[in-house]
């Protein structure tokens, strides 16, 4: 599969993670490495939060102990202030920043951040080149196609990145008007790849392994990165590089792997965040693991109220046992 420079940075393999509030924080991360991700990155962090200090916003930048290489994806629209930010993200240990100008959701839109920089250029180069001669490591950016139909601009803009200094970009597929609705436009993926000299990550819609090689021939992209398919699907990223590397298709997970990946998973939260936090965040991730399983309706309920870790740990055992026991 080969490794994929990005600046000086070397990256291991093609397969990279998504950055995504409330599910890549760093146990997640951590599972992610331990399943051959070739790059992971934070959630997305604010610029502003961290150079106000924000302690939760300082959390979200724990990159202690784990396995490099590690990006930060940080998000604002004042280039002093995401320069600021740059030297304090360097200094936590990220050997990579990525800008988030993708974003769509409304409350970071209308500060004129994430996706919202798509309809002003000239402030997205501003930010770039205040980052890239702020600190030595890569500076990326991540973007959407465009703000909407009318205004795909991902081409022109990812020009405009590379001269301003970015040394890659990641791309998805859908405009800021569709958020996560209809289908990714790989197209859009090819041609920002066919006008830029800098690595192009293509994302959007890569559900299967299949889907990843797929995305690498029809775009000529020069990494994947996975979004939602990994919710409580961690196994997605082993089967994507496994596939590239091999060209074998490995066998999804049997319900035994999924309860006891979802076991660790939580073991791994609540070690970091404590039982009350670590509880409350990992719901989520508990139901996306049990997806596609049977009769998990009132187990999903179940987790859902309660509030003992142990409890959990017992109603997961329990089902599986009773669901599973005798056909292992």
């Amino acid at each position: 599969m080969g490794t994929i420079k990005i600046g000086e940075l070397s990256i291991p393999n093609k397969v990279f993670l998504a950055p995504m509030a409330g599910i890549t924080d760093k146990a997640f991360r951590i599972i992610a490495r331990e399943h051959g991700c070739g790059l992971v990155y934070t959630e997305m962090i604010s610029a502003k939060a961290l150079t106000y200090k924000n302690v939760r916003t300082k959390a979200l930048l724990d990159l202690e102990g784990e396995e490099p290489p590690l990006a930060v994806q940080l998000f604002g629209c004042e280039p002093e202030t995401m320069a600021e930010a740059a030297k304090i993200v360097v200094a936590a240990g990220a050997q990579l920043i990525d800008i988030n100008m993708g974003c769509p959701v409304p409350k970071v839109v209308k500060n004129g951040e994430g996706s919202a920089l798509l309809t002003n250029s000239q402030l997205a180069v501003e930010i770039v080149k205040a980052m890239v001669s702020t600190v030595s490591v890569p500076i990326t950016v991540k973007i959407r196609s465009g703000w909407d139909q009318e205004n795909v601009v991902a081409v022109s803009f990812a020009q405009k990145m590379e001269q301003a200094g970015a040394k890659a970009l990641a791309v998805h597929g859908r405009t800021r008007e569709q958020f996560y609705s209809g289908s990714a436009d790989w197209e859009i993926i090819k041609q920002v790849k066919a006008a830029v000299t800098i690595p192009v990550i293509g994302n959007g819609d890569i559900w299967s392994a299949q889907d990843a090689r797929r995305m690498l021939e029809e775009t000529g992209c020069d990494a994947v990165m996975l979004g939602r398919g990994v919710r409580g699907n961690p196994w997605l990223i082993s089967q994507v590089s496994h596939y590239l590397e091999k060209g074998e298709l490995l066998l999804p997970p049997s319900p035994e792997e999924k309860i006891k990946g979802a076991l660790r998973h939580l073991d791994l939260v609540i070690k970091l965040k404590g039982e009350y936090i670590g509880l409350k965040e990992m719901r989520s991730h508990l139901v996306w693991y049990l997806k596609g399983m049977p009769r998990t309706s009132s187990l999903k309920e179940a987790i859902f109220r309660s509030e003992k870790v142990e409890e959990v740990r017992g109603l997961l055992e329990t089902y599986l046992a009773k669901e599973f026991g005798d056909k292992r």
